[in-house]
């Protein structure tokens, strides 16, 4: 029997493509998400394409990202970004909300979420608090 990882408890690549699409359509149309909209390239789609393979494999899916890239190292490469607890929330807030838009059952959203928060605050590389 198939173990039962977060990737097929989603719905496999079909439902991790969606959900990478709405996320940066939702980053691209939300006037919340512009400073993390500002870190990206004006062409989002080499970013989604990443996000996606790396999804792929961190939910227990196909390892794409390690396929075709290598090792994520994911500190490393977000490392030359200026990442505060401002563009942590808003990425998490901006994935919360592509979760919900497409329809991701909320006692795996919230799972997902934990594990979303926790991987994004790790991307931190700005001391203390933003200033508001």
């Amino acid at each position: 029997m198939q173990e039962q990882t977060l990737y097929l408890l989603l719905g496999g690549e079909t439902t991790v493509a969606r959900l990478c699409d709405r996320f940066y359509e939702l980053m691209a149309q939300v006037p919340q998400f512009a400073t993390i909209r500002a870190l990206h390239p004006d062409d989002l789609q080499s970013s989604r394409d990443k996000l996606f393979m790396f999804l792929s494999g961190w939910l227990g899916g196909p390892d794409l990202y390690v396929q075709q890239i290598g090792h994520p190292m994911l500190r490393r490469r977000h490392m030359p970004f200026a990442i505060g607890e401002e563009e942590r929330d808003q990425w998490v807030a901006c994935m919360l909300l592509a979760m919900e838009s497409i329809g991701i059952e909320e006692s795996l959203r919230e799972k997902l979420l934990a594990a979303f928060f926790n991987t994004a605050d790790f991307m931190r590389n700005q001391p203390g608090t933003v200033q508001r």
